[in-house]
């Protein structure tokens, strides 16, 4: 088992590596997630991210399917519950509702709280900004909520740098909660919006980071070289425009440490995330036992500088 970390200063404690529930109910059905979350539990991940909206993207699905998974879970491993540390998501568009006013929060966390099987939830998620809501009325249900005991401490998903900033000032002047983890794509290939605008903010406020596409759409799995090898993936869209010369010297370099370390690309990119300033762990989803043991590689595994140089290098914008 890999040893906890501290997110930021929520008082939280996580693995180095969260492992993201987007994929259950969608690529993968609920025995098959069930098999993967007890597997990955055993691996030493402990902490989960999924969100309300999950899968609502899928033909037939109405959000919601990737939380009642785990719930399912859940309740066939009730003592589990106190040794994991489980992040959701409100504000995704839901059927009938969405968006960060207190009527719709105040809704949606007992429906999360419902399909989780859970009476709490450690890490709760703005998914979005929410431009028609102010951030006081947002602040002031997760204040609630943490009252209440439903919520351990928030975060901000997809937040920019200003509009995060005008969220904190309000919890500062206002005497509400403030966003303790920032949840952001970043990977070695998505990674100038992070570094040049949020990464010294986030390190200055003492911010939990969280990188969600940590493999940048199974890109950096080094299971697709070529445009052809994506044309049957489940995510072909996201995949196409990383193939050009700097994608392409990105999976070069990721190919060549693998063989050095005698690892997956993808235990060597996420290793590279690990080593980042300022980054807490990042989310990464599997849909086979082979490939959650790509993700455990990761978690012990340290770069040295001249492997991280050559990663910089190939992937500078």
């Amino acid at each position: 088992m890999s040893a906890s970390k501290a997110l930021g200063n929520t008082g939280l404690r996580i693995s180095s590596l969260v492992l993201g529930g987007n994929v259950f109910g969608w690529t993968l059905d609920a025995r098959a997630s069930c098999e993967l979350l007890s597997a990955a539990f055993e691996a030493g991940i402990t902490t989960l991210d999924t969100a309300d909206m999950y899968s609502s993207w899928v033909a037939g699905h109405v959000g919601g399917e990737s939380e009642q998974i785990i719930g399912q879970w859940l309740a066939a491993n009730p003592a589990l519950r106190d040794r994991l540390t489980l992040f959701t998501k409100v504000g995704a568009p839901m059927g009938e509702g969405g968006g960060l006013s207190r009527q719709w929060i105040v809704r949606a966390v007992e429906d999360s709280l419902r399909r989780l099987r859970t009476d709490y939830i450690d890490l709760y998620f703005s998914h979005y900004p929410d431009e028609q809501t102010p951030h006081e009325e947002t602040l002031r249900a997760y204040e609630s909520l943490i009252a209440s005991g439903k919520v351990r401490a928030i975060g901000a998903s997809n937040y920019s740098r200003e509009q995060l900033e005008a969220a904190q000032a309000i919890a500062v002047d206002d005497g509400l909660p403030s966003y303790g983890v920032l949840q952001l794509e970043y990977n070695l290939y998505d990674r100038q919006d992070y570094e040049t605008r949020l990464q010294a903010y986030a390190q200055a406020s003492g911010l939990g980071v969280v990188s969600y596409f940590s493999l940048a759409s199974g890109f950096l799995s080094g299971k697709y070289r070529t445009l052809a090898d994506i044309q049957q993936a489940a995510r072909a869209e996201d995949l196409e425009r990383y193939f050009n010369p700097r994608g392409q010297r990105i999976l070069d370099a990721l190919a060549q440490l693998a063989e050095q370390f005698d690892v997956s690309p993808a235990s060597i990119a996420l290793a590279w995330l690990m080593a980042q300033p300022g980054i807490s762990a990042p989310i990464a989803s599997a849909t086979s036992l082979a490939q959650l043991r790509a993700l455990q590689a990761a978690m012990t595994l340290e770069l040295d500088e001249a492997s991280l140089q050559l990663l910089r290098q190939a992937s500078a914008w």
